[in-house]
């Protein structure tokens, strides 16, 4: 009787965190820009980050030049999580809050982070606007932000990514200058891999030029939040995605619940990063990923390309969610049109 007691409590609790702001996707407002010297807010909403981990995210935002505090709870573990959903949470709403802290750093993916969206404050976070950096399952975060707080954040390296002088240089522009417009263009070191390692050889599968807001980011978070409140509305968007260890018939189905649950009508464009370790078993029958790509998307009719500098590589350009931009397919460019940053 104890467990079921403790089990109804639980779900009314959850229950009662479903309440969302009145008014969904409210206009969009851009944190303020980060200036050398500030203190950032290392979480850990997704994964559990051991010892290790930690020193290395911490050294590496040092490395940009700003200081780091980390999370109360960001020690914390359950599981292969940070602890609670709450205890995440708790972490979370006390950075926005924290005024000497100008930024919030999302130490590592992972997963877990699609347990936090229920229970945010989304007026606090918009009233406390910050810099919010990450990728991977952080997606879900920057989504449900997007959606209810109207917050740009930005989809760029995690604490425990590699710092590449690439990565440093497009985190510095993103966060630090809100100057536009600002074309990006690929890592030289991303062509070079592409001699040797066919995933990060570009494709194009649909030439031309799109224009829209940029939302998107890890295909299966993005395909998890699909029928829940947090879904990402992606009509006239440039929607870019990226993935990691999942083979072409798995990259196949996802792309498909995104096409059959109405999820891509009205796309302007696809952007999409480099998918690494997609590989099968050798002697396993399956379309290449390139195959799989054309299949789904050449039929949406809109400018797609394959092969952008974002996604779980070492050099990787910093993507402000939310914010108007320019894709050519053809040239492999994009184009911000306006600053992530105010």
């Amino acid at each position: 009787m104890r467990s079921r007691r403790r089990f109804l409590s639980t779900s009314v609790a959850g229950a009662a965190g479903l309440a969302l702001p009145a008014v969904a996707s409210p206009a969009l407002i851009k944190p303020p820009r980060v200036r050398e010297g500030d203190l950032v807010g290392l979480l850990a909403p997704g994964g559990a980050m051991e010892d290790a981990q930690i020193e290395r995210a911490v050294r590496n935002i040092e490395s940009i030049g700003l200081r780091v505090k980390l999370g109360d709870n960001v020690r914390l573990r359950r599981g292969n999580y940070a602890g609670t959903p709450a205890q995440q949470v708790a972490d979370l709403h006390a950075m926005f809050l924290d005024r000497e802290v100008r930024a919030i750093w999302s130490g590592r993916g992972g997963s877990g982070a699609a347990l936090l969206l229920p229970l945010l404050d989304y007026g606090l976070i918009r009233r406390n606007a910050k810099v919010l950096v990450g990728f991977s399952d952080t997606t879900a975060l920057h989504l449900a932000l997007q959606r209810y707080a109207g917050l740009v954040t930005f989809h760029g390296p995690s604490g425990i990514s590699t710092f590449s002088p690439y990565s440093v240089e497009q985190l510095r522009r993103a966060l630090m200058d809100a100057s536009a417009p600002r074309v990006i263009t690929g890592a030289a070191e991303n062509e070079a891999l592409a001699a040797t390692r066919p995933q990060f050889m570009p494709k194009l599968i649909r030439g031309g030029m799109a224009v829209g807001p940029l939302v998107g980011g890890n295909l299966a978070t993005l395909v998890s939040l699909v029928g829940t409140p947090y879904a990402a509305r992606l009509r006239g968007a440039i929607v870019f995605l990226e993935d990691v260890a999942e083979p072409p018939y798995r990259v196949n189905r996802m792309l498909t619940q995104l096409a059959q649950s109405g999820s891509l009508n009205g796309v302007a464009g696809v952007m999409l990063g480099v998918f690494t370790r997609t590989d099968l078993p050798a002697g396993e029958a399956t379309l290449t990923l390139e195959e799989t790509l054309i299949d789904r998307l050449e039929p949406l009719g809109v400018p797609v390309r394959y092969g952008f500098s974002f996604g779980h590589v070492a050099h990787h350009f910093t993507i402000p969610v939310g914010v108007r931009a320019r894709m050519d397919a053809d040239a492999g460019t994009l184009t911000l049109l306006e600053g992530g940053v105010a």
